[in-house]
């Protein structure tokens, strides 16, 4: 099979000039991405979310960068033709222009990504620019700001007031001007997304904000009904891999107590003159 072309920064913009919709999910593991990267995906997040999808922590915050690098290094590792985006966990970047350059470094050095993704809007312009200045692509991240939850009043939608509305708008335009090389926008209304589409010269992206949005992001574990804890309004669920597990697992068990696996078909054999030459060693002859 010949190797397929990575998608780079210009052909994302390509995309978005002819009118053709941006692919983008979660992954957080090599086998994952490789599949996503196979099926055709356009773009690959790797979410400080896994530390919930994979970990069981109830919030984002508890994401190092320790673990955040080794994880976009799995999923580097995987794809061929995705563009990865790193995303950079809380405390990351908050506390200094050095600090965020330092951290972001990191996701594309030692984890292999294509951007790094932030969260925060006007109030994140000047880390966003630092790290463009120094050479590393940035994703904006406006609205449902899991790494804010408790600034902005939980995990729920934002942008429902004019005054809110109008603040991720402006947002938006920050975050361009500051070197974003895209937006996303997450859990706003679909009417203010369109505004942000209107206005903007990068691509807008979206996790439940709206078709008008250049492109859809989902958790892949949403997606695969693999995340119980709870599912966002925005959320369609493509497959129920989760009872395809939970019934393999069940058969498994019952064949190992009934005694139905192992059977010979899944046993290593030694030759039988190995074996005889065994016994001799073991002083036991023909006895077996």
């Amino acid at each position: 099979m010949a190797e397929r072309k990575k998608l780079t920064i210009p052909d994302l913009y390509a995309m978005v000039e002819r009118g053709e919709k941006i692919t983008f999910l979660t992954a957080y593991d090599y086998p994952t991405a490789r599949l996503e990267d196979r099926a055709g995906i356009d773009m690959i997040l790797v979410g400080d979310s896994g530390v919930m999808c994979l970990l069981g922590h109830a919030t984002t915050l508890p994401a190092k960068m320790d673990f955040m690098v080794e994880i976009t290094a799995a999923v580097s590792r995987a794809v061929e033709r995705a563009f990865v985006v790193g995303d950079m966990p809380y405390m990351s970047y908050q506390p200094s222009n050095e600090l965020a350059i330092e951290n972001a470094g990191r996701l594309i050095a030692e984890g292999g990504a294509d951007a790094v993704k932030l969260e925060g809007g006007a109030r994140m312009a000047e880390r966003v620019e630092a790290i463009v200045r120094a050479g590393i692509p940035v994703m904006g991240h406006i609205g449902l700001t899991p790494q804010a939850a408790s600034l902005i009043g939980g995990l729920k939608a934002q942008g429902r007031t004019a005054e809110t509305a109008k603040q991720l708008i402006e947002d938006a335009k920050v975050l361009e001007e500051a070197g974003a090389f895209a937006i996303l926008l997450e859990a706003i209304p679909a009417r203010v997304a369109e505004i942000i589409v209107r206005n903007a010269k990068v691509p807008i992206l979206s996790i439940g904000s709206g078709a008008a949005c250049h492109g859809q992001l989902l958790i892949v574990h949403d997606i695969l009904n693999l995340f119980e804890a709870f599912t966002p309004k925005f959320v369609k669920k493509y497959a129920d891999v989760a009872s395809v597990m939970l019934q393999a697992f069940q058969e498994y068990i019952a064949d190992v107590k009934a005694g139905r696996f192992p059977t010979p078909d899944h046993e290593y054999r030694i030759p039988k003159d190995e074996w005889q030459r065994l016994l001799e060693l073991l002083g036991e002859g023909e006895r077996r």
